[in-house]
């Protein structure tokens, strides 16, 4: 029998629904045997059975470009159907080693490394151009390998440029000539004996792919022969070496960053088009690739990064630190964007692949081309290509103290916050906002008289707010102090900790980064507004009645709330009085936590951020003034409270940029939800670029577009089956929304559906 639902129009609904193994050698499976399939198998005559792909496709975009291969799309498939994040496995061998007492944690990190190197599963997918897989469980639960429930690190983008031009080789001596310098005292010395150890297991596990592929030789096809005699060819010079070409540096970027994931640690990949595009420009030049061969192998490296799907938890199944930037300059000013930037983008049209969220970063030298290139790629959805205003980040960040050849190299940390790549050990203190205001409403002021006037109680709110950062500014004081936190391969890939002897939570990247965060900031903008104008000015009610009001949670009073929220225009709406409030509350925050920029070896930058904590926080939020009960889901990031924003997306990104976000080099985020209708054709290819000039001319910070209907969002809810690859951007990252528990999805399809 139909539901109610199924007998209206898509309008209407949308209308109703919107508002308010030990030496294991795996040969992975295709869903399909291959033809001619023999050991790996040929990719050649594959045929697709469950094109997972492509269920994220919609009547109100084109079908986009097919570029690629048969095999790249089988392989996607595959990835995205979880096949391979099933086949995880739990470390099955003996590796007693590792948990020695009184050896020092880098040691036995070093350890640790080695044996999994010796024994960990090895994976081969039938026709990949690319070799190497991260295939143990414990991490890709965020753990150690090894090490029991010890966690791995993340929250960060380790050094691989920099290791691309030395490779193991070079890596290897650095740390050698620390040792032979010496002056390096216990700790130091341990650290540095755990580096190597990590180089040496490195090379083991290489050495054993070769030694694999050179055992699937014999009865392979000539197709797949020739293949794996190029790819044992290439493992022979890379990574131990830096690479000669722009296959070899693929192959060497993918090698490092997967024993990397092998070992536990979440790391962006950082800036791919500028580490890789000169190998790739000088390929062309010289008739060794064509375009259609590079894009193909970029193709191989994305599907890599669907490895781990089907391993997740409420927040989706995407959510590694996987973050790849791309364009902005270098840090001698030059325009970093090339054919590498263009050919990345084609694949994620294609393919739609989330699992590396990609942010682009806009600024004065960024090509017109670019600007309708991503446009392009964000009306298919899934939030996947996000924008930063490069122009207001590094300024923000050489403002807060970093040289600006260091800001102009700035990457994030995995998900959006603003780190320098390579040289950061990094964290942020999430904190909100919404229980200041709301002790300031319920706790007494001075004398137990009550403010007079709406000045002396946002006074009150401010005193308050510099005390609980006070707090957190005291509480990172003799922090990040923690050498027995087993790190030695993240610290390999740091800059500082050779040379400081000094591993990545002690002191040893050249910086450490804690930044202060706070969420529910547009909630409380709000909220004082109606203070402001129902309390104070047209006296409407009194304080203690308003105080009484929402410690009962609005009951008895829904016309009162209605009223409020019916009656007031809050921030997002390009309103000089809401947004004026807004602007007063993040200025004030930002300047108390600017107050302390570097302490005890520790820079404290601001940032503005929830990160899906708002759905943790809000059975802990009493109900508030803009008309939120307790138990609703509030605003995300730095973007209006859900609902809230009534008059358009222009409107509410007008709202976001009338803030300084110089004053918070952490950032601040705005989230956009178009109706997919809206940016058909080419005309929403245009408004799309409109929007991100506007966001870069009037100084935003970073943005990122989800184009989805609110109403497919509630029928995939309902049947998670019809839509096995529906991304959707959460915040740093982008998840699959049926991975999503159910309070993560209505958190998703709260936002307010805008229409360009």
């Amino acid at each position: 029998m139909a539901s109610h639902n199924d007998t209206i129009s898509r309008r209407s609904f949308l209308r109703r629904t919107s508002a308010g193994v030990s030496g294991l050698l795996i040969a992975s499976s295709l869903p399909l045997p291959l033809k001619g399939a023999e050991k790996s198998g040929s990719a050649e005559g594959t045929d697709r059975t469950e094109a997972y792909s492509d269920t994220w496709l919609s009547d109100s975009v084109p079908t986009p470009p097919q570029r690629l291969s048969r095999i790249v799309h089988t392989l996607a498939d595959t990835g995205f159907s979880g096949k391979w994040g099933r086949e995880l496995k739990d470390p099955d061998w003996d590796f007693s080693e590792v948990s020695e007492a009184g050896v020092d944690a880098q040691i036995l990190y070093g350890r640790a490394a080695l044996s999994v190197a010796r024994n960990a599963p090895l994976r081969f997918f039938p026709g990949e151009l690319l070799v190497g897989s991260a295939t143990l469980l414990p991490s890709a639960l965020h753990k150690i390998p090894c090490m029991g429930e010890t966690s791995s690190t993340s929250h960060t983008t380790l050094g691989f440029e920099r290791a691309l031009k030395m490779g193991y080789k070079g890596l290897r001596e650095e740390v050698e000539a620390r040792i032979a310098r010496g002056g390096l005292d216990s700790e130091g010395e341990n650290l540095l004996q755990g580096m190597l150890m990590c180089i040496e297991a490195a090379g083991i596990w290489n050495d054993r792919y070769i030694a694999a592929l050179e055992g699937m030789l014999d009865g392979a096809s000539k197709e797949d022969a020739e293949r794996y005699r190029e790819q044992i060819r290439i493992l022979r010079h890379v990574p131990e070496n830096p690479p000669a070409d722009f296959r070899e540096a693929v192959q060497m970027l993918w090698s490092m960053y997967s024993f990397h994931r092998l070992m536990g640690n979440w790391s962006g990949l950082g800036r791919v088009d500028r580490m890789l595009g000169g190998y790739l420009e000088e390929d062309l030049r010289n008739g060794s690739i064509t375009l259609d061969e590079a894009r193909e192998l970029v193709a191989h490296f994305w599907v890599k990064g669907t490895e781990w799907i089907g391993i997740h938890g409420g927040s989706g199944d995407a959510q590694f630190y996987q973050n790849v930037i791309l364009g902005g300059i270098d840090r001698d000013g030059r325009e970093v964007t090339n054919e590498l930037t263009y050919l990345i983008l084609d694949v994620v049209e294609e393919l739609h692949i989330s699992d590396y969220p990609i942010a682009v970063r806009l600024g004065d030298k960024t090509p017109q081309k670019l600007f309708r290139r991503i446009a392009e790629v964000q009306r298919y959805g899934g939030g996947i290509v996000s924008v930063y205003n490069e122009n207001v980040v590094i300024k923000a960040l050489t403002d807060f103290g970093y040289p600006t050849s260091e800001a102009r190299e700035y990457t994030n940390d995995g998900c959006w916050e603003c780190i320098i790549p390579g040289k950061t050990a990094f964290i942020y203190w999430p904190n909100d906002m919404v229980p200041v205001l709301s002790s300031t409403l319920t706790s007494a002021p001075d004398g137990d008289a009550p403010e007079k006037d709406f000045e002396t109680f946002y006074a009150r709110f401010r005193s308050n707010l510099a005390a609980d950062i006070k707090i957190r500014q005291d509480g990172l004081d003799g922090s990040w102090k923690t050498p027995w936190v087993p790190c030695a391969l993240a610290s390999l890939f740091t800059e500082g900790c050779v040379e400081k002897g000094r591993c990545y939570y002690n002191g040893g990247p050249l910086y450490t980064v804690n930044g202060i965060h706070y969420g529910g900031v547009s909630d409380v903008a709000n909220s004082l507004l109606v203070i402001k104008k129902l309390v104070f000015e047209e006296k409407y009610l009194t304080l203690e009645e308003l105080t009484d009001i929402l410690r009962n949670n609005w009951e008895g009073n829904e016309g009162l709330r209605r009223l409020v929220q019916s009656r007031f225009t809050f921030y997002g709406n390009d309103d000089m009085e809401a947004d004026g409030m807004m602007c007063r509350v993040f200025n004030d925050y930002s300047s108390i936590v600017g107050e302390v920029k570097d302490r005890a070896g520790v820079k404290r930058p601001c940032g503005i951020s929830t990160f899906g904590r708002e759905i943790d926080w809000r059975m802990e939020r009493l109900a508030m003034a803009q008309g939120s009960r307790r138990g609703d889901i509030l605003a995300t990031n730095c973007s209006p409270t859900p609902g809230s924003d009534r008059k358009g997306p222009c409107a509410a990104l007008n709202s976001y940029c009338k803030m300084d976000f110089t004053k918070a080099p952490n950032g601040a985020t705005l989230e956009l939800k178009l109706l997919p209708q809206s940016v058909k054709g080419d005309n929403g290819v245009r408004a799309l670029v409109g929007m991100a000039k506007t966001f870069l001319e009037k100084g935003g910070f970073y943005m990122h577009i989800d184009v989805v209907d609110s109403a497919t969002l509630i029928d995939a809810q309902r049947h998670p089956e019809r839509y096995p690859n529906l991304p959707v951007r959460v915040a740093g990252w982008s998840a699959r929304f049926t991975t999503l528990c159910k309070e993560w999805q209505d958190m998703i399809i709260q936002r307010t559906q805008q229409i360009v």
